[in-house]
């Protein structure tokens, strides 16, 4: 009897044993031979998760006896599954798990949206995110204006067809109507929207977020079209030591160099860019260079604290001097145009540009989540077109105090801002009774917004602003965000908002100095206004080992007071507030996939109308287009690599419909304009990339690309009247600048290395 109840005891003890195995799941997460430290590592459907350590190893214990999916994501890279069954063993050792490298953002942490970190598919603003490594791979692009047009339904405006200076239109609308930020701070706008832009470098940007549609609620004036935030690199993320040399066949020179070094708690990177274009190309005839010149440098430093509370300290700044010019072949050769400035003979126009910016982030040491924000941008224009001297300063000083609380299923966001604008310049813009009267603007805001969970699938946010102009009195800005997510991956978003817009006529369109047109104001310009309604679909998908998103948007912007140039009449610029109305429409799509093979592609597509209405002298409302609006555009890319011999290969397209061009009329032999303008409406085109990346060792890569593949130009000069037999060229009553709608810049092949020490 006694063996009989041992032997229970030890069938029992047997059975606890068994059941009360430990099971367990390890492994190493890695990407290019590195490990990746504080990756999530988590079992789907559970609470059981970790992070991997400093040298990227994770374990996952004391689990039961299961099925699991496990998931380990990273922002920056693609997620990774795989299925876990603990049948053949209890302890399961993944060995290195490898990452791939998420370039088309679906997984980043975006900010611009609500003013405080989300995750890109939590956001209820739609958010477009593009990744400093997306560049990198596909086109390498010299600076901002440059690398913005891998979003859908973005495009540069040139503003000039001599100094090629430009901007960013986002759906159909002028450049000045978008707000572009860094690290949240707004300095570029006014005078810094025409000639600022080209003087950030793509070194600086570990990303930038676009959002199309007014954002006036959070960012003031200028967000109308959209807001553009660049967000900067952290220096503790950053090589030692980085070197970027790019070269062309149009003789041009590109270079970065940095230095990231770490000081007690504090990582640091300072940063030096330039560029070197010194050559007369006039393939067109018309007696201009087809290549802007310049000489362009610019030093950036960014510091941030490593804080024992974990909150944010940063603080940047950026130094940029341009030397732009371009004109007839007299004025450039041996740098001639250092004498001809201002010659009223050989024409030329050669802009000089300093430029100071500081802007930083504090969060404070309280229990409340607090934080400011400031910056404060210097810009001096020193510029001459023909014999026409433009002389401009301009003071950006900005602050933002951000009050951020969650209070049940609401997420509270408050702040209170000051935004000081100083400008002066030798017009009359600037020009009281006949007395120079420089423009100070102290405007103060506040604003408010409630993010409010209302169930696990449905978030609301509510917002508005209101800004105090002393010209215009109060103006208020409200939002509403409806978003709807019936499973993980699929979003529906709902967004109506308005935008105003205070124009500071000079600063945003010099083509009253860059041409012989004079300029006409019909009243006291008022504010625009508008109201924008747009829908969004996105659905990331999962298919097998492949990753990637469709997003649908239709979207529908109304405005009052609009204010566009006429240039109808060829002497004049002609401001007035429109008494009609101007809309702009459309529908776009954009789908990215990135497969488990080393492939990638990006196709966006935005079909649009951009138009305005005025009553005419009958009494009748007559529609025209929006000057420079195409009526559709395309971009698309396709990323292959070669892994055995670690090659990169990237194609890049983007395809321009019709467009709405100014009247003008060129010359007949006797000086006189033609009774027969030139076209009105634009052709169809299409500038396409190449590029081919190497990486020869860990640190080292070497890349070769062609840019403009098929060597498209506009068919006609962007100039109009350089050619009249009265006058020098360039200096015709008839001499205009306005007519650049598509590169006229040849293919161009560009070669370049990379160096990082780490």
């Amino acid at each position: 009897m006694k063996h009989y109840y041992t032997a229970i005891i030890l069938v029992l003890i047997s059975n606890v044993a068994l059941n009360a195995q430990s099971y367990s799941i390890k492994g190493q997460v890695m990407s290019k031979e590195e490990a990746i430290p504080f990756a999530t590592v988590s079992l789907k459907n559970t609470t059981i998760a970790t992070t991997t350590n400093l040298d990227g190893f994770f374990e996952l214990s004391n689990l039961e006896n299961d099925t699991y999916e496990l998931l380990i994501s990273n922002v920056g890279y693609k997620n990774f599954y795989k299925k876990i069954d603990f049948s053949a063993s209890n302890s399961i050792d993944l060995g290195q798990i490898s990452l791939q490298e998420d370039i088309f953002g679906l997984t980043e942490v975006v900010v611009t949206g609500t003013m405080k970190e989300t995750f890109v598919g939590d956001s209820p603003i739609k958010v477009d995110v593009i990744t400093s490594k997306y560049l990198e791979q596909t086109v390498s692009p010299t600076n901002l204006v440059e690398a913005i047009q891998m979003v859908n339904g973005v495009q540069e405006v040139t503003a000039c067809g001599v100094c090629f200076t430009n901007s960013i239109s986002i759906n159909g609308l002028p450049g000045p109507y978008t707000a572009v930020l860094i690290d949240g701070a707004p300095m570029f706008g006014n005078l810094a929207s025409v000639y600022g832009l080209n003087g950030i470098p793509t070194t600086i940007i570990d990303r930038f977020e676009v959002i199309k549609g007014p954002s006036s609620t959070l960012y003031g004036s200028e967000a109308v079209a959209g807001v553009i935030n660049i967000i900067t690199k952290k220096p503790e993320n950053q090589p030692l030591v980085a070197v970027d040399i790019m070269g062309t066949s149009h003789l041009e020179s590109f270079g970065n160099l940095s230095f990231s070094p770490r000081i007690g708690d504090y990582y640091g990177t300072i940063g030096l860019n330039y560029a070197y274009i010194d050559n007369f190309d006039d393939k067109n005839g018309d007696g201009f260079s087809d290549v802007i010149n310049m000489d362009r440098v610019s030093i950036f430093t960014k510091w941030q604290k490593k804080r024992t509370d974990k909150k944010q300290s940063t603080i940047a700044a950026k130094l940029y001097y341009e030397d732009r010019r371009n004109g007839v072949e007299a004025f450039l050769t041996d740098r001639a145009y250092q004498e001809l400035r201002g010659d009223d003979a050989v024409y030329g126009e050669s802009i000089y540009t300093n430029r100071l910016e500081v802007f930083g982030k504090y969060e404070l040491p309280t229990n409340e989540n607090l934080t400011l924000n400031y910056s404060y941008s210097y810009h001096d224009q020193d510029s001459y077109y023909g014999s026409d001297n433009y002389l401009a300063t301009q003071h950006i000083g900005f602050t933002n105090f951000v009050w951020n609380k969650i209070i049940g299923n609401h997420d509270l966001l408050g702040g209170l801002t000051l935004r000081y604008q100083y400008y002066d310049d030798n017009t009359v813009a600037t020009t009281l009774n006949g007395k120079n009267q420089a423009d100070n603007q102290f405007i103060p805001g506040v604003f408010l917004q409630d993010e409010w969970l209302l169930s696990d699938k449905f978030t609301t946010l509510l917002g508005a602003r209101l800004d105090h102009y002393d010209e215009h009195g109060l103006i208020f800005a409200p939002r509403v965000n409806l978003k709807y997510k019936p499973e993980p991956w699929t979003t529906f978003r709902l967004n109506f908002g308005t935008g105003f817009r205070v124009v500071n006529l000079f600063t945003e369109d010099h083509a009253f100095i860059s041409g012989n047109r004079s300029v006409e104001i019909l009243e006291d310009l008022e504010p625009e206004s508008s109201y924008n309604l747009s829908l969004n679909f996105n659905h990331i998908f999962n298919i097998k080992n492949t990753q990637g998103s469709l997003d649908v948007d239709a979207y529908y912007t109304y405005f009052q007071n609009a204010i566009f140039p006429d240039y109808n009449d060829p002497t004049k610029i002609i401001y007035a507030n429109s008494d009609g109305f101007a809309v702009t429409r459309g529908i776009s799509l954009s789908l990215n996939q990135q497969f488990g093979f080393p492939l990638s592609y990006n196709i966006g597509f935005n079909l649009q109308e951009a138009f305005q209405t005025e009553t005419n002298n009958n009494g009748d409302k007559v529609s025209t287009d929006i000057e420079f609006a195409p009526s559709w555009s395309s971009v698309a890319s396709l990323s292959y690599k070669i892994k055995p011999i670690k090659l990169d290969i990237a194609y890049t397209i983007n395809f321009t419909g019709q467009m709405q061009l100014p009247e003008v009329f060129d010359l007949d032999a006797n000086g006189n304009p033609l009774e027969e303008a030139r076209p009105t409406t634009s052709e169809p085109f299409a500038f396409q990339n190449l590029q081919i990346t190497k990486t020869l060792k860990k640190d080292w890569k070497v890349f070769v690309g062609i840019q403009n593949l098929f060597n498209y130009t506009q068919q006609t000069s962007p100039l109009i009247g350089y050619n009249d037999p009265n006058n020098a060229v360039g200096f015709s009553p008839y001499f205009d600048t306005s007519y650049a709608y598509a590169p006229i810049h040849g293919r161009e092949i560009y070669i370049g290395v990379k160096w990082n020490y780490k």
